[in-house]
């Protein structure tokens, strides 16, 4: 009888024995587990109420690889929105607690909020997975991009509250954080839905500048920064209004502002007067990165978002159905001059199908990416196009679904379908 069958079995147990027992020491040393980081007051970073600014970090022994996921979630330019509540308010008014990652009542839900945050999940493989996982919670209702105290009275005059927009300067001082704990990454993904998504492109000059990756890519899921010129007008633009309101409550082009920085730095990354050339300015300043987008056609609540508020005919339709026909008719009406700015960047890719029920067809990224397939372009889900901004192999993609279709192809669409409407 051969012993060659006998030494590979006995290799392979050994090998599956040195595996867990790396695993195990990991474990032991910290590794593998959420780490609660409180960054201090001195470096400027707090949440909106002013309560210390913590994230979390899930660290490997085997790979510099690192993903960096900016937290998503509602917005604030008033005082009842910064005080939180509905959809489109400011998430975790009451600021970051330690156990964040841990408490299911809170929005990261034990890391299920998305694939990216979980190391093994039951019907979504990541590659970033096996990475390093910086997980950049959102206290501060300016999606990530803020550098401005401002003062609210809007609801209550005698109480007047004071809201600390410190997004921007919260996200570079955790990349700062992250070049003095962390290895210089090999590869360096930053991604973010919703909030984040905005957060993740409008950053991504500070993390490239501050941690110096070797592979640096973006995957900015759902939080469109739309071609809007400042002197636009709502017919011609219907996100100006938006756009220009959060300029001034948030600080962006005052003299410390994120816009002012980027177009002092970085002349070619767009122009101050328009937010949204920062999508396309991306590929512009780091061409030998990959620039993705992803967004559904049919968003109905980054669109309420944008809309809702400024548009009277829309805060007031006679009912819901009405609500979303007219938000729908302004998100595309952007959608076609957003992907046509960036369509003569070789290396900004974008993934665009049209609806699926989970969380109003916002974000593609969020606790599965079933129910995101491109079936007419073979595409079974937004993972595709993850692989593509990562493997860094042939063009970039760009997909758009023409041809809508209920088709189901993979188990996760089933189960995509199957939780939309137990969430809330």
């Amino acid at each position: 009888m051969s012993l060659r069958p006998l030494l590979m079995k006995a290799g392979h147990t050994w090998g599956l024995a040195l595996g867990l027992s790396l695993a195990s020491a990991a474990a032991q040393a910290g590794y593998f587990q959420w780490e609660a980081v409180e960054l201090p007051a001195a470096s400027g970073a707090s949440c909106g109420n002013g309560t210390p600014y913590r994230f979390f970090v899930n660290r490997t022994p085997f790979t510099s690889k690192t993903v960096v996921m900016f937290e998503g979630g509602g917005a604030c330019w008033d005082q009842a929105a910064c005080k939180g509540g509905t959809l489109l308010d400011a998430v975790n008014p009451d600021g970051i607690p330690a156990n964040y990652m841990t408490d299911f009542n809170r929005q990261a839900k034990l890391g299920l909020v998305t694939p990216f945050t979980l190391r093994l999940h039951p019907l979504q493989s990541v590659q970033t997975q096996g990475w390093n996982i910086v997980y950049l919670t959102y206290c501060t209702g300016d999606v990530h991009t803020g550098n401005k105290v401002a003062v609210y009275d809007n609801v209550d005059p005698a109480q007047p509250l004071s809201y600390f927009h410190r997004g921007a300067v919260n996200a570079k001082a955790v990349a700062r954080w992250m070049a003095g704990n962390l290895k210089q990454p090999e590869q360096l993904l930053l991604t973010g839905f919703s909030a984040g998504g905005v957060g993740s492109a409008a950053l991504y000059p500070a993390f490239r500048d501050t941690l110096k990756p070797r592979k640096m890519a973006l995957l900015s899921d759902s939080g469109p920064l739309f071609d809007v010129p400042r002197n636009a007008t709502p017919e011609q633009a219907p996100s100006v209004l938006l756009h220009n309101k959060i300029r001034t409550v948030w600080g962006l082009d005052g003299a410390n502002g994120l816009v002012t920085e980027l177009v002092n730095k970085y002349p070619g990354a767009g122009n101050a007067d328009n937010l949204g050339s920062i999508t396309a300015g991306l590929g512009k300043i780091f061409p030998n990165d990959r620039i993705g987008y992803a967004n559904f056609q049919e968003d109905t609540n980054f669109s309420a978002f944008s809309y809702q508020k400024f548009y009277p005919e829309i805060a007031n339709a006679p009912d819901n159905a009405t609500r979303l026909k007219l938000l729908n008719q302004k998100w595309r009406q952007e959608l076609t001059p957003w992907i046509a700015q960036m369509q003569p960047q070789p290396n900004v890719g974008w993934y665009i199908p049209n609806k699926r029920e989970l969380n109003g067809s916002h974000c593609l990224t969020i606790v599965t990416f079933g129910g995101t397939s491109i079936v007419e372009a073979k595409l079974h889900d937004v993972g595709a196009f993850v692989d593509n901004l990562l493997d860094g192999k042939g063009p970039v993609m760009r997909a758009f679904e023409a041809n809508p279709t209920s088709q189901r192809v993979l188990l996760s669409d089933w189960f995509a379908d199957w939780i939309a409407p137990l969430l809330p």
